[in-house]
């Protein structure tokens, strides 16, 4: 994948309305990883580090109700967007797929271009790098529509590895990142890259970010990866 590109899970168990669901997300510029059932989705979950989730209620097996509450209770998903398509349109059906934790409820069938803005909507809170917003963090103020990044209102030279890198930290404080999760979201899934390389450039952000003075706001979790904060 291309690197950076916003990638959505879809999980529908009926191939034809799968494949229009891929089509046009990557008509939009989604990257799109496609299960048909809710096994394969928990699995692709963890290969895939997705950013949306479009999820089908009605699955053979594990049904996407299932799926949304093993995704709601896990700490590395709890915070990942889950937009529910049902058939069932009934008002307890919907309170049902929103308690079990599912960010939005659509209602087959469905206008293909309110989905797409619905996932676009999700991706503005997961990932707002990905739609040029402008993120914040102490001191620190990114803004990705110009790619200009400042610390104490000085403005820093970071090149575009360790812009991208930032990113993702500023996008979610706290959240540890794995070396494989880090070269999957900055260098992209299609492009071998050594772990290695990932100490470097986060050694590089390390100096640009100290450019100016102030704390180092990066985090080493030793035997799990780096952290903003």
């Amino acid at each position: 994948m291309a690197a950076d590109q916003p990638t959505v899970l879809v999980v529908e168990d009926e191939p034809a309305q799968r494949e229009v669901l891929r089509y046009n997300l990557e008509a939009e510029g989604f990257r799109v990883a496609a299960a048909g059932n809710g096994e394969e989705a928990l699995v692709l979950l963890d290969e895939e580090n997705p950013d949306v989730v479009v999820l089908d209620w009605m699955l053979p097996n594990l049904s996407g109700i299932e799926v949304c509450r093993q995704i709601k209770t896990r700490s590395d998903t709890r915070g990942l967007p889950v937009i529910m398509l049902s058939a069932r349109s009934e008002e307890v059906d919907r309170i049902r797929g929103l308690d079990t934790g599912a960010d939005d409820y659509v209602v087959k069938p469905y206008s293909l271009r309110e989905l797409m803005a619905r996932v676009k909507a999700q991706l503005r809170r997961a990932r707002p790098s990905a739609v040029g917003l402008r993120l914040e963090f102490e001191d620190i103020v990114l803004d990705s529509e110009t790619h200009r990044v400042t610390r104490g209102g000085q403005e820093l030279k970071l090149g575009p590895t360790e812009f991208r890198l930032l990113s993702t930290f500023m996008e979610k404080p706290g959240r540890v990142w794995s070396r494989e999760q880090l070269l999957d979201r900055v260098w992209g899934r299609d492009i071998y890259v050594d772990t290695r390389t990932v100490d470097v450039h986060i050694g590089r952000l390390r100096k640009a970010l100290g450019a100016h003075g102030g704390e180092d706001p990066l985090r080493t979790v030793r035997g799990a990866g780096y952290a903003l904060g």
